[in-house]
């Protein structure tokens, strides 16, 4: 039996606009940030009803519906839910896939023909260009590597592609050029070194290009199409497959187009890249297609680890039996571009080859948080596990990983499933409102609020770092939050009604389906943004607060060593400047 697939549906909704969808049906008048107008469900004679054009969302207090654009059609129109799909994809004028039964390609020849002859000309112009030349010189790559990726070059000018391209509207439907206001269009593409991104049938689908001017934009992508998706495609992966006959021992994920290109130059063919974006759960699938080991390649600081913490997330789904992920840092100051050079390929792949296990990088990470020389260390390491070994498939992986957290916490394997197996607390019911949901509606104030805020500004969750810090926290509902995060951070350009769609029918998002229908928070963006970034400050501080307890707790019972001395005095200068600033902000003006 066929199926819809949920990328397509995320799509469909980030083509919808909500409020042009109702706004046709009834009535809408501006109420501040939302739209409102009388409940088309009920027989209200007070307007009720609210469309929050942000969230892309319906919200009905007279008949206690609320949903997204589908959700809406489903009960105005009383569609089944392929009927609405159908209906919003007719709207836009695409076509519904579908998996398992007719075939799912989207047929686009005149984009691919338009991506086609634009790479020629990228190639051709490369040739006339000394000063993109000079810059792959400058950079290490030979003519042969340039030649085996198809690297070429943009013209600087509003008008070389265009002019090059008989049908314009192919071009602009590619990504290839912008259309003006006022007819006509230009390249989206200009003074930039080009890199071809290809699907897994070599199909040229869109372009990297890299700046030889001074734009502030270093790096830019084409953006997303019908046949171009940035948490769907993979720079190099259809190289890496041609690379060779057999199959792929492993798949190194990269950051950076460069990355990828020099290390093939080196004879590591096995390198791809993210296009500006978090590793997927899509990416991983795409990648379990053609290799049976992920290794994911970070840089060794702060960032870098937190970026290692969202892909481990979204990995841990996806390791079923059979399938490996592993997790290598680079040293300081160096990305693999500049590591291969310096040491040579053979070095290179013993780093690889080093990476750490996702096992050793979970149980690291978390390790690194408590003090398993305590009883209660070591039940928060638990605790912190928890919610991560959930997320695996049961299996020898998940076997032996129980088994290693039972060794690392003192306790017998049936103890340690016996607190994998426990329940949450279950919601209470009341007789006035009904069953209230867990976390995160019931959940402590703080989180839910962050929760709030971060539906209502979903870009806020490229601002959250350092993962495994709010996660030691230990605040109610972290956990729903944290997943909230990655979500947003790998759909950079969704909104609060696609992260609902795709938690549907789960308790996560019936509970931010609840949130959400408490309505807008009623604040500026910028007072939205300094109210998020304060309150996870807060929630880093309480969990640094409890690992100087922790360590005061163990001075009782043995000397501190030097590293944890200076560990407390750090967090408390931590702290107590947090503490200074806000009393600052805070004290009245001197003087009256």
């Amino acid at each position: 039996m066929s199926r819809i697939p949920d990328a397509f549906i995320h799509d469909l909704l980030a083509r919808t606009d909500i409020v042009e969808l109702i706004g046709a049906r009834i009535e809408l008048k501006r109420a501040g940030r939302e739209l409102r107008g009388l409940s088309p469900f009920t027989n209200e004679k007070t307007p009720s009803f609210y469309v929050n054009p942000n969230k892309q969302m319906f919200f009905d207090f007279s008949s206690g519906k609320n949903g997204n654009a589908i959700g809406f059609l489903m009960e105005y129109d009383r569609l089944s839910f392929v009927e609405a799909v159908e209906d919003l994809a007719q709207r836009a004028g695409i076509e519904v896939p579908r998996e398992g039964g007719q075939d799912a390609r989207v047929v686009m020849d005149g984009p691919l023909d338009a991506l086609a002859a634009a790479q020629r000309f990228f190639r051709e112009r490369l040739r006339e260009a000394p000063q993109a030349i000079e810059y792959l010189k400058k950079r290490g790559v030979s003519g042969d590597t340039a030649k085996h990726f198809g690297i070429g070059f943009a013209p600087d000018g509003w008008d070389g592609l265009t002019r090059f391209l008989k049908d314009t509207r192919h071009a602009i439907d590619a990504g290839l050029l912008i259309e003006k206001e006022q007819g006509g269009a230009y390249d989206r593409f200009r003074n930039r070194v080009t890199f071809p991104i290809r699907d897994t049938r070599g199909r040229v689908i869109g372009f990297g290009g890299r700046t030889l001017g001074n734009d502030p934009a270093k790096y830019l992508n084409s953006p997303e199409t019908p046949l171009f998706h940035k948490g769907r495609n993979l720079y190099g992966l259809y190289e890496a497959r041609q690379a060779s006959t057999a199959a792929l021992p492993y798949l190194l994920v990269v950051e950076g187009y460069m990355d990828v290109v020099m290390l093939s130059q080196h004879g590591i063919h096995e390198a791809v890249a993210t296009l500006g974006t978090a590793t997927t759960r899509e990416h991983l699938q795409l990648l379990f297609k053609s290799t049976s080991k992920v290794v994911f390649c970070f840089d060794g600081d702060r960032a870098g680890r937190s970026a290692a913490w969202r892909a481990l997330e979204q990995a841990l789904p996806e390791s079923l039996e059979g399938r490996e992920c592993a997790f290598m840092f680079l040293p300081e100051g160096h990305d693999p571009d500049t590591l291969v050079q310096a040491e040579g390929a053979e070095a290179f792949r013993s780093r690889i080859g080093q990476a750490q296990p996702l096992s050793q990088f979970l149980l690291g990470e978390l390790g690194r948080q408590v003090n398993l020389g305590t009883l209660e260390g070591r039940a928060r390491l638990i605790a912190l596990a928890r919610p991560h070994l959930e997320k695996l498939r049961e299996g020898p992986l998940r076997t032996l990983m129980l088994d290693e957290l039972a060794r690392l916490a003192r306790m017998g394997r049936g103890d340690v499933d016996a607190a994998m197996r426990k329940e949450p607390p279950q919601p209470t019911v009341s007789a006035a409102t009904g069953p209230v949901e867990a976390a995160p509606p019931g959940a402590a104030r703080p989180v839910r609020r962050l929760l709030q805020l971060l539906l209502e500004r979903p870009d806020l969750a490229e601002r959250v770092d350092n993962i495994p810090l709010l996660l030691q926290a230990g605040a109610p509902g972290i956990d729903v939050l944290i997943e909230a995060v990655d979500w947003f951070h790998t759909h950079p350009d969704a909104h609060a009604a696609q992260l609902l769609e795709a938690w549907k029918d789960q308790p996560r998002g019936r509970a931010v389906g609840r949130l959400l229908a408490q309505g807008s928070v009623a604040l500026d963006d910028a007072a939205i943004e300094a109210e998020f970034l304060d309150g996870l400050a807060r929630l880093r501080d309480k969990a640094l607060r409890a690992r100087v307890q922790e360590l005061l707790a163990q001075a009782r019972l043995r000397s501190l060593s030097e590293a944890e001395t200076r560990e407390i005095d750090a967090i408390t200068r931590q702290i107590g400047n947090r503490t200074g600033r806000e009393s600052v902000k805070t004290s009245p003006a001197e003087g009256g």
